[in-house]
This record gives structure tokens, C-alpha cells and sequence, in this order.
């Protein structure tokens, strides 16, 4: 606990740390202040997730060398700050998620190779004084916007031979909610493998990250998605809460919600969180930037949806009905086809059919 609350008192989250080193209220609302603007739950917790975040949040670029190692990619606001400083320059880094990954690598060496440095993918002085010295260069709007924008739409409107991942929440002894003689994790079983036969009905090839009875953890999920060099990445689940008035539909993508997010990504959640509030009638949560492993550690645009809450009796009501299933699996559909759609000819929300199955 002295770790954690150094770190926070570092990033003057925690005026003075403790001298006993206990987890106190102070010390609870400095993590949580902590989770909140850096896009995880909210929890007052030290998980795996939050621990790492506070982990990577220490560094600062210039602190340390940064090179690709495929074994042990360097993580830390260093590297998300490098990726933006390429991006910024006009280079293709890959998203901004402070993973030095391959792409981020690619664009290290085109910026050097560029500036007559040595093209060794390593970011040292040299290469920082460089990097510094040219500041921004690409005015106008988010480049990784322009260029993912541009990307999606040269790859034409059909679906057929696009490659997508759907990941039910939960799974084998991980249940989730009960509602009655049914669980969450058959209620969003369900519900994938309902968009599973549209999407394969439209063209296009869909993969479950797991069986009815698995449960992978989410860097397999993530991993298993990155292996099938998947297109699109959808998360579904249904959320509960202690609270009597919790209910509706809410969708999140990658982002720190401080301008480094997954640009395709956000708009493909607003996609299907606006097609299921408009053939559904229920609540709109609204979109949100999250940095889950779920969302960060995938390789393409991935959105988690929360389609309703079953702990509220309306939403759990509706959410038992297949018949509402069935409609959530053709909103979720239509919003695929949309992601693709050229504007000209994208249709207004809520009026895009495919034939119905299952």
C-alpha cells in the first residue's frame, strides 16, 4: 500500500502519505479521483487493472529508453505521450495506448529515418531532442481521425470477408447476474449467437471468443481476437447494480477521455448504442472512453455494450423476452453495416433492416 500511495502523492493525488501506510478514506478517494480520469472502473479498489494504470503512470518520457520488445512491451504514459508526438507529426503509430507495440515501432523509425537520425526504432536523446524541437505538425482535427476515417471507408460498404469477433460477458462457472432460472451469461450467450447468424447471413465471418460453458480471461479474449485479425471487436453484456433506479443501455470504447482514444471505436459504439435506443425504447447511458484491458489490448476498433440492467425490473422484464434479443441482434447488425456505409448513404437510425433469423 506504501507503493500505491507514493505514486498517487507523486501525481499530487495524495497530499502527504500516510505515515502507517493503511488504506485510509483519504488514500480511497485519492485512487478513486485516480480511476476516474484515467478511464477505469470506479471502484475505490486496487485491482490488477488499477495497479498497473498507477504502475505505467510513473513514467514520463525521457525517463527511460523505449524500444519494441515483442516479449515485454514497454507500458506507461511515456510511451502514450511518444505515440502522440508521432501522431501529431503526421506518422502512423497505431493508437495511442501506451503500448509500444509494432506500429508504434513502424512510426519511430519513419520519423527518424526522416529527420537523418538512426533508424533503430529506440527512442533515446537524440531522438527526443528531435521529436521536441518539430512540435505539432498536423493541425485540423485528430489525425488518427483522418486516417481511420479514410481507412474505413476505402475498404468499401459490403461486409462479406470482413472478420468479427463477438465476446459474450461471463461464461462456465462465472454466471453473472441470476434473474429467476437464468443467468447473465445465458441471457448474453443468447443475444451473440443471435447476431452471430445475421452477421454470418450478411457475408461476413463471426467468431465467439468462447463456447457456452468457457470463460477466458480478457487478455485471451483479447489475444484470441488479435489472432483472427478481426475487423471489429463487440463485448455484450448485462449489467446489475445495488441501486433501484439503474437501468439502460450504455456502450464504451477506448480513450483516457483526454483526447488519445480509439476514433473508429467511438463511433462504432455510438452506432449501436443509438440503434438499440431506437428499436427498443430504452434508456440512453450515453457512450463512454474506457481503458479496460478489453478495449485497450485489442488490435482493432472494440466497443463493450451493456444492454440493459437485470436488476431493474423493466429492463429485466424486456431482456427476457427473445423476442427483444432478436431486436437487439438486428440493432447491433444495422450498426456494423453503418460502420462501413459511406455517408451519402448511410440511413437514419433505426430504419436499416437485414432479413430476420433465429
Amino acid at each position: 500500500m506504501a507503493e500505491v500511495q507514493a505514486v498517487l502523492s507523486t501525481l499530487d493525488l495524495l497530499a502527504s502519505q500516510p505515515a502507517s501506510g493503511e488504506y485510509d478514506g483519504v488514500t480511497e478517494l485519492a485512487v478513486r479521483h485516480f480511476q476516474q480520469v484515467r478511464g477505469l472502473s470506479v471502484d475505490g479498489r486496487v485491482g490488477e487493472e488499477t495497479y498497473r494504470a498507477l504502475t505505467e503512470a510513473r513514467w514520463s518520457l525521457g525517463d527511460r529508453l523505449l524500444r519494441h520488445d515483442p516479449e515485454h512491451p514497454a507500458r506507461g504514459d511515456d510511451v502514450r505521450r511518444l505515440q502522440e508526438l508521432l501522431l501529431e507529426l503526421g506518422y502512423d503509430a497505431g493508437r495511442a495506448d501506451g503500448i509500444l507495440g509494432p506500429e508504434t515501432e513502424a512510426g519511430l523509425r519513419s520519423f527518424q529515418r526522416d529527420y537523418g537520425l538512426t533508424s533503430d526504432g529506440t527512442c533515446g536523446p537524440a531522438t527526443l531532442r528531435a521529436l521536441k524541437q518539430l512540435g505539432r505538425r498536423v493541425t485540423g482535427g485528430r489525425p488518427q481521425l483522418l486516417r481511420q476515417s479514410a481507412s474505413l471507408v476505402e475498404s468499401g460498404p459490403h461486409l462479406i470477408g470482413r472478420v468479427i469477433v463477438i465476446d459474450p460477458g461471463h461464461g462456465g462457472a462465472d454466471t453473472g447476474f441470476t434473474a429467476g432460472e437464468t443467468t447473465e451469461a445465458d441471457l448474453v450467450f443468447d443475444l451473440a449467437s443471435r447476431i452471430e447468424g445475421r452477421l454470418a447471413a450478411a457475408g461476413a465471418t463471426v467468431y465467439l471468443t468462447h463456447g457456452r460453458t468457457g470463460d477466458p480471461t480478457a487478455a485471451e479474449r483479447t489475444a484470441f481476437a488479435n489472432d483472427a485479425r478481426a475487423d471489429l471487436f463487440l463485448s455484450l453484456h448485462m449489467e446489475a447494480h445495488g441501486s433501484a433506479h439503474a437501468r439502460g443501455v450504455a456502450s464504451y470504447y477506448y480513450g483516457t477521455g483526454s483526447g488519445a482514444s480509439s476514433t473508429v471505436g467511438e463511433q462504432f459504439a455510438n452506432l449501436v448504442r443509438r440503434e438499440v435506443i431506437a428499436r427498443t425504447g430504452m434508456l440512453d447511458c450515453g457512450s463512454h472512453p474506457k481503458t479496460w484491458d478489453i478495449l485497450r489490448m485489442t488490435r482493432m476498433p472494440a466497443v463493450r455494450v451493456d444492454c440493459g440492467y437485470l436488476s431493474h425490473p423493466v429492463d429485466r422484464l424486456l431482456l427476457l423476452d427473445a423476442r427483444l434479443r432478436s431486436t437487439v441482434a438486428q440493432a447491433v447488425v444495422a450498426a456494423v453495416q453503418r460502420l462501413f456505409l459511406p455517408a451519402e448513404a448511410d440511413p437514419p437510425t433505426g430504419t436499416f433492416l437485414l432479413p430476420a433469423r433465429g
